[in-house]
């Protein structure tokens, strides 16, 4: 989670073709630097080294600091003349408490593999690869926001040059994409200031140092790579390898076209859980009305889900969008349910937050919230809150003591026993035991349901199956 811009390759190509007009001044400049920096001859990249991160997006509490990583081993590889990339990575916790895949502090590392070509971007796990949509602007930026990249992108673009504090400042769009200014000292590239779209944070700022610059066998490159991200550093690397030019492939694997597709399963009568993705949903059907829980990811999941929420009950609207917790990935669809109407329920903690957060637009790529001309409408829950029509009813209450978030819900349907969690609990394959070591997630969720004392039946993750409560109780340990 910690990034964000380019165009297709026949509209680069077009671009490099037209020689888009710029400030004479501004293509010296960018000139030098690539000539200073070893670019000109430059058509693919590697660097590899270490250092510490943030799970951009992931933060403990609502609008806090972003969790702190590990990152023993880190490798990027870039292709420019075919806009590819890929990153390797080994991260660990490095505080116990906040969001993200990673395995809970001092229980083991989390292995990522990331890639991008073109307008393609997908993730490989145990060598099986995955379409990753919602990572698609992030590692567009990062491979035009690399100093080399930022320079070349900046040559095929209209630009604007002005001199402060002894740089020259360079400034260029990728339009939909990103909008960066390139801070540069004899010719090299200090800084980038860029601004990102964010499906939850609209425009977003992210400042990259480059510092350290060394000659690399004829390329020259910085041995310190810092970022901040939404006010907070998400990576400090210290760089000790680069290699100039080494082969490299990057292919799209077949299967990689993704479209939003939503999986139907009715779990109830007038309850559907609403799969086919990463993240699932879950539509619970009123009298008059319809409440959705969980509208994540970005606006085409978003939108997808609250089309097949209308084909599931025709003339009732989505009246109220319930959000598990204000975690990125989780929240990322809530400006598309509030640009169709929705009312956000989230935790009053979260509610100033989020309404900051949905104050400021994108602008860089408009999103769904924006071209509706609507603003965001929330209501708050503070501890718990409950839903009824006189036959149905859904309770939401607070999860309480987990150390992934505060201000972290789950909902609750006590006629038909079926409690719906984010993240707190994501089911195994079908008869695979209970790990030896309970992780504290599930074993906290079990603890807040004995608490409460539910009579669950079955569980609704919002990753994953449909599962028993039983299998909870057995992966906790229980």
């Amino acid at each position: 989670m910690l990034r964000h811009g380019f165009v297709s390759l026949a509209a680069a190509a077009l671009l490099l073709a037209g020689c888009a007009a710029r400030s004479p001044n501004a293509g010296a400049i960018l000139q030098q630097a690539d000539a200073t920096m070893g670019g000109a001859q430059l058509r693919t990249l590697r660097y590899a080294g270490s250092g510490t991160g943030a799970t951009y997006g992931q933060a403990y509490l609502p609008g806090g600091d972003w969790p702190r990583i590990t990152i023993p081993s880190y490798t990027r590889w870039v292709d420019y003349g075919n806009a590819a990339l890929r990153e390797d990575s080994v991260r660990t916790r490095a505080e116990p408490t906040g969001g993200g895949a990673l395995p809970p502090l001092g229980t083991g590392e989390q292995r990522t593999s990331a890639w991008l070509r073109g307008e393609q971007a997908w993730n490989v796990a145990n060598n099986q690869p995955a379409p990753a949509p919602v990572a698609l602007d992030a590692r567009i930026h990062d491979l035009w926001t690399t100093p080399h990249g930022a320079v070349k992108a900046a040559l095929r673009r209209p630009a604007t040059l002005r001199d402060e504090g002894g740089a020259s400042v360079v400034e260029f769009e990728e339009p939909g994409r990103f909008k960066a200014k390139l801070w540069i000292t004899d010719g090299l590239v200090q800084r980038i200031d860029s601004v990102v779209p964010n499906p939850v944070t609209g425009d977003t700022a992210v400042t990259t140092f480059y510092s350290g610059w060394r000659d690399w066998a004829g390329v020259r490159f910085p041995s310190r790579i810092q970022q901040r991200q939404g006010g907070g550093e998400v990576l400090d690397l210290a760089i000790t390898e680069v290699q100039a030019n080494p082969p490299l492939a990057i292919e799209v694997p077949p299967g990689m076209n993704f479209a939003d597709r939503v999986e139907v399963q009715k779990v109830a009568d007038g309850v559907w859980f609403l799969g086919g993705g990463s993240h699932n949903s879950v539509l619970v059907e009123f009298a008059d009305h319809l409440l959705l829980v969980e509208s994540p990811l970005y606006d085409g999941r978003a939108q997808a889900v609250l089309a097949a929420a209308k084909q599931l009950a025709p003339g009732k609207e989505v009246r109220y969008v319930l959000d598990s917790h204000h975690h990125f990935d989780h929240a990322g669809g809530l400006r598309a349910a509030a640009a169709a109407g929705a009312t956000l329920v989230v935790h009053e903690q979260a509610r100033p937050w989020f309404e900051r957060a949905f104050a400021q637009a994108n602008t860089v790529h408009p999103d769904a919230l924006g071209q509706s001309g609507r603003r965001a409408n929330f209501t708050g829950v503070a501890g718990q809150r409950t839903f009824s029509d006189g036959q149905r009813t859904l309770q939401v209450f607070t999860i309480e003591g987990s150390p992934h978030a505060q201000a972290f819900m789950m909902a609750w349907l006590p006629r038909e026993r079926l409690l719906v969690e984010a993240d707190a609990w994501t089911p195994g394959p079908p008869n695979a035991p209970p790990p030896a070591r309970p992780n504290v997630l599930n074993v906290n969720l079990v603890e807040n349901i004995e608490r409460l004392k539910l009579d669950v039946d079955r569980i609704l993750p919002l990753h994953g199956r449909v599962a028993s409560y039983a299998e909870l109780r057995a992966a906790a340990g229980r």
